[in-house]
């Protein structure tokens, strides 16, 4: 007689990738993980889904709220992706569902929950570096940095790096340190301000940046960019002062 089938057991959670630019560069959240397996080890945030009504999202605002003390309220949150690899965590067979996050000029996180302490980190020096993040979050990290890259280039996300008025220089600004490539400020000026519904102009100025006041934009409405910039339409220079290409 046939074994009866049984429904595998499974464990549900979510890890967030949460992004902002601080000093200049892209950073990541991460926090150190307070309980075994690989206590002590840099980790993203996250945690399994509560048994009972929480659903994805509501679980990734609770865990980010918990393990950080932020709160997801102002966050871009998007699912990113679904990582299942039999071997992915030693304790039982867990699926996670990543989340991508962005917020302008985050705070300095306060550690809680699971983990012991939450800090900021440069994202250049964990992809340069491989093996420092707990159990396949270097993979969800690259993946999460991919799609925001990505989405630069189609979509409105920059602006979700940006405070609620900001120049069009602010806005370049975001997508050098996301890309890490030098733009072209005319022709990237031109594309900006010629997409539909990209930006709109709330009518004052700023000389924040010295020189000649610049106009204050806010976010439009649009969520696609028609056409959109993509990173090797537009040329800049480099530190030496030749052309490169973005």
């Amino acid at each position: 007689m046939e074994d009866k089938w049984e429904i595998p057991r499974v464990a549900v959670a979510v890890d967030l990738v949460v992004l902002t630019i601080r000093a200049a560069r892209l950073q990541v959240l991460l926090v150190e993980r307070g309980i075994e397996p690989q206590v002590g080890k840099l980790a993203l945030p996250g945690g399994f889904m509560a048994s009972g009504q929480e659903d994805l999202d509501l679980a990734a605002r609770r865990e980010l709220q918990e393990e950080t003390g932020l709160h997801a309220a102002q966050l871009h949150l998007e699912q990113l992706r679904t990582y299942g690899a039999p071997d992915r965590d030693p304790r039982e067979r867990v699926i996670t569902v990543a989340y991508l996050a962005v917020l302008p000029n985050l705070p300095d996180p306060v550690a809680g929950g699971d983990a012991r302490n939450a800090r900021w980190l440069p994202v250049e020096d964990l992809l340069d570096a491989p093996g420092q993040l707990a159990f396949d979050h270097d993979r969800i990290l690259e993946d999460a940095v991919e799609r925001a890259r990505t989405r630069l280039e189609y979509t409105t996300l920059a602006t979700a790096f940006c405070l609620p008025e900001f120049t069009v220089n602010d806005l370049r600004g975001v997508y050098e340190i996301v890309w890490g490539k030098p733009l072209d400020p005319r022709n990237f000026h031109r594309k900006v301000t010629g997409s539909d519904d990209f930006l709109v102009e709330v009518g004052m100025r700023t000389n924040k940046d010295g020189g000649r006041p610049a106009a204050l934009y806010r976010a439009g409405a649009a969520k696609a960019l028609h056409p959109p910039i993509l990173r090797g339409s537009t040329t800049g220079r480099g530190a030496d002062g030749t052309r490169s290409r973005a």
